[in-house]
């Protein structure tokens, strides 16, 4: 062959590349499915096989962005609209019995005459005893349509006769505010679990509720709070800052800045705030807690936040499925970046909360580092804060290691705890309400019996878990916790009082109480920023008066 023809074949096939190099991407995927269907040598499911594909595109750009197929994205759409149809009851299966533990006031199930301690035995005429009849089984057949009933054979304490009580399902309200009290005569309390529809409704009542109480200064607790509707965490964020305070502004792919501000409809622009946050509290958490930081209208407790400041937006495709795409940052008023990187990938990304365990900055403080690019000064007080990832704490709270430990999570998982509080209050109820008539009381008083303790250790040796010995007394005093949290709950069903005994040993919770009651370290932290940690004494000397 001559060196022109040569030339020429070479010219072709280099042509012939960059055509291919050319082809439009989304006929390539069109291509790439007709031809696993016509080669493959099993028959595909098409459907499945594009689900599979689209998860793996969106997997690809960010950790945030995912795609939910039909079901999903309903399922989500439910749990984010703050309410579901059923009949307002909690429960708990022990091996073969379905115990009622809290009933909802003035729910269907509540005017049915469904009380705590009843045991259900049929839901609409089958009978839910067996291994196939697990938690998620009974919840599902208990929730249904709204006005369509559902008859549960019921079988009361001290009754040996099963009564079958007709239901009608309502909207039942899942809550975002878990619980609101006063722990003092001044300083109140509210704990919020996630920012749905109704958090703002949620919170603006209970306002209005602890100040009627006589609340003038608040704990916020947005520990382990995921997230969810950024409308609402602007919500939240109104009813502390006057009007047109910047909450947070966000950076779209387009470029440019959205500022999203305040209303001026709140009702607690004065009191002393405390926000307490964790490792887990992300994204509208963080918007919010950021937001009160910037302006230095709360004093924030306990340890770097998650890190999420990526906005999703729900995306949908025609049959029903969703994606939820990234489509702006987030960042503080005082220009904080709210994300963490994630240039190493999603499983890096994820293994953080490993890393900040093996460097010990969740154990000790002084174990944060940040460049000079990072600093941020506030807006009213300029003292410095930090950008770069999540929300540091104006006061560092070491984690409880008890409570994320291994063998805590397996007490937990197995119901060692939850089935031991059940029979405990079935066997003792009368006695127990006798000696403890109100949950003060009960707060105050009550002791796990030591026998007691020593069955929940056994049942758990039983299981291979691995509890430590007795002289470690702070994990034996956390199971103690955890199984005082469930009788006061059984016992007492007009508020979340697991929430109230778990207070009591939270120590970020005791810190905060620290700060409110001292009026110059609360000013001082406002000013500085940082003030070191309070000592156990001093944490001590201010204990908890539950009203």
């Amino acid at each position: 062959m001559n060196r022109k023809a040569t030339s020429l074949l070479v010219g072709m096939v280099g042509l012939s590349l960059s055509l291919q190099a050319q082809m439009n991407p989304k006929y390539k995927f069109e291509e790439a499915l007709k031809l696993i269907q016509q080669n493959y040598v099993d028959q595909v499911n098409e459907e499945h096989l594009v689900d599979a594909a689209i998860k793996a595109m969106i997997s690809d750009l960010d950790p945030h962005s995912r795609y939910t197929s039909r079901e999903e994205a309903e399922q989500m759409r439910v749990a984010m609209s703050g309410s579901f149809a059923g009949i307002g009851i909690q429960f708990l299966k022990n091996n073969d019995q379905t115990i009622v533990t809290k009933v909802n006031p003035d729910g269907p199930a509540m005017r049915a005459g469904i009380r705590a301690g009843d045991q259900i035995l049929r839901i609409d005429g089958d009978s839910i005893a067996g291994k196939k009849w697990g938690n998620r089984e009974i919840m599902e057949k208990l929730r249904g349509e709204k006005d369509i009933p559902v008859v549960l054979g019921i079988l009361s304490s001290g009754s040996r006769d099963v009564k079958n009580v007709r239901i009608i399902r309502e909207n039942i309200l899942e809550k975002s505010v878990r619980e609101s009290y006063m722990v003092d005569k001044e300083i109140g309390y509210i704990a919020l679990t996630i920012f749905n529809r109704t958090t703002r409704q949620e919170i603006d009542a209970a306002l209005k509720k602890l100040k009627e109480q006589g609340m003038k200064k608040l704990i916020l607790d947005l520990q382990s709070n995921g997230g969810g509707y950024v409308e609402s965490a602007i919500g939240v964020v109104d009813e502390f800052l006057p009007k047109e305070k910047i909450v947070f502004y966000s950076v779209p792919n387009q470029g440019g800045k959205d500022y999203y501000f305040t209303g001026g409809y709140g009702q607690f622009y004065d009191g002393q705030l405390v926000v307490l946050i964790d490792e887990s509290t992300a994204s509208s958490s963080e918007i919010v807690t950021g937001a009160l930081q910037d302006w230095d209208r709360a004093v924030v407790i306990g340890r770097r936040s998650f890190g999420k400041g990526l906005m999703q937006k729900p995306v949908p495709l025609s049959d029903g499925s969703e994606m939820q795409l990234t489509g702006a940052r987030y960042y503080t008023p005082s220009g904080r970046s709210i994300q963490k990187p994630y240039t190493k990938g999603k499983d890096d990304y994820f293994q953080d909360f490993n890393r900040r365990m093996a460097s010990k900055e969740l154990l000790e403080e002084g174990h944060s580092s940040f460049p000079d690019s990072l600093k941020y000064t506030t807006l009213a007080s300029k003292r410095i804060v930090y950008g770069g990832g999540g929300i540091m704490p104006d006061r560092f709270v070491p984690i409880d290691t008890n409570e994320y430990s291994t063998w805590m999570a397996q007490l937990m998982n197995n119901g060692i705890v939850a089935k031991g509080g059940l029979e405990f209050v079935q066997q003792n109820r009368e006695a127990l309400l006798k000696a403890y008539p109100d949950f003060p009381t009960f707060n105050t008083r009550f002791q796990v019996p030591r026998e007691v303790h020593s069955q929940l250790i056994g049942a758990a040796r039983k299981l291979a878990v691995a509890v430590p010995p007795e002289e470690q007394v702070g994990a034996h005093t956390a199971i103690d916790i955890e199984f005082k949290a469930q009788v006061g709950s059984l016992l007492y069903t007009d508020g979340d009082y697991q929430a109230r005994v778990r207070n009591e040993a939270n120590q970020s919770f005791k810190q905060a109480l620290a700060v409110l009651r001292d009026e110059n370290l609360y000013k001082q932290l406002l000013q500085s920023g940082t003030v070191g940690q309070l000592s156990q004494k001093n944490v001590e000397q201010h204990k908890i008066k539950t009203k």
